[in-house]
């Protein structure tokens, strides 16, 4: 099973916002989509789910045009957890939950045992079963997330689309998260804000520069001092993780004598 996108380009206003992306996403894999604000990250991530229409190209599940599927079984392959997941309506965590059945149900439908045994399973798989019963606004943000992701996996998915998962969380929860994600063993797409977040969870990443694919690979080919340089403008460090080698940065402030303009053409442009 895998994910592929071949020469995608959306149109927002009549305005092209990316275009020309090609990536592909492997059965079981962690993709991180990195780029600076703006750069499209979750544009491509709404193409996927159906929220803007692709002007151009085609978004593959398996060979098939995900376009062409129901949206009803579209949901049943992919799950989505978006940057702004507005819930409230009082809803407990399992109740919650539940409403990621409903891609496996008739619209008149009452819960069965099936898909309470489902969503039990969700909401433990994420270390949440202690909050079940608990109301959702009542959580901490990195508990919110969480349950988010249970909402998620409830639809039984084989992939997973989150879109700055990590966003407004601790440094704790943040590294929850995305090891939760990580362990799931199902093919993940994420947007990812934090390059060093990115480069010791991801197993590939695609970098976007101004709605085109910059770079792609692994975490140590893509994330360099050149590369942040030419995409962001900003000179850093970055370093291998004593654990693992996975690249880390380490910013540096402005005046050290580092050169932090963009230069146009530094990189060269990739295609996964």
């Amino acid at each position: 099973m895998s994910l592929e996108l071949r020469d995608l380009r959306v149109d927002i206003g009549g305005r092209p916002i990316v275009s020309g992306i090609s990536l592909r996403v492997p059965d079981g894999q962690f993709a991180g989509l990195l780029g600076p604000n703006g750069s499209g990250k979750s544009t491509i991530l709404k193409a996927i789910y159906r929220v803007h229409r692709p002007a151009a190209g085609q978004i593959l599940l398996d060979g098939t045009d995900l376009l062409k599927l129901r949206p009803r079984a579209a949901a049943r392959r992919i799950a989505v957890v978006a940057q702004e997941s507005p819930v409230d309506f009082g809803f407990t965590v399992t109740e919650l939950v539940m409403i990621g059945r409903t891609p496996h149900k008739g619209p008149f439908d009452r819960d069965h045992d099936d898909d309470k045994a489902v969503a039990a399973d969700a909401i433990e798989r994420v270390g949440c079963t202690d909050l079940a019963d608990r109301s959702f606004h009542t959580l901490s943000g990195g508990e919110k997330q969480r349950v988010l992701i249970a909402r998620a996996l409830a639809q039984q998915p084989d992939h997973l689309i989150l879109d700055e998962p990590t966003n407004h969380l601790d440094i704790r929860y943040q590294t929850e998260v995305l090891e939760l994600v990580a362990g799931l063993g199902i093919t993940v797409l994420a947007a990812v804000h934090d390059l060093s977040l990115a480069g010791l969870f991801c197993d590939t990443v695609h970098l976007l520069d101004r709605g085109r694919l910059a770079a792609a690979g692994p975490p140590t080919e893509v994330i360099t001092p050149e590369v942040v340089r030419a995409v962001y403008g900003a000179d850093v460090l970055v370093i291998s993780h004593p654990e693992n080698g996975a690249p880390q940065l380490m910013q540096r402030r402005p005046g050290s004598g580092a050169r932090t303009e963009r230069t146009a053409g530094e990189i060269p442009r990739q295609q996964a």
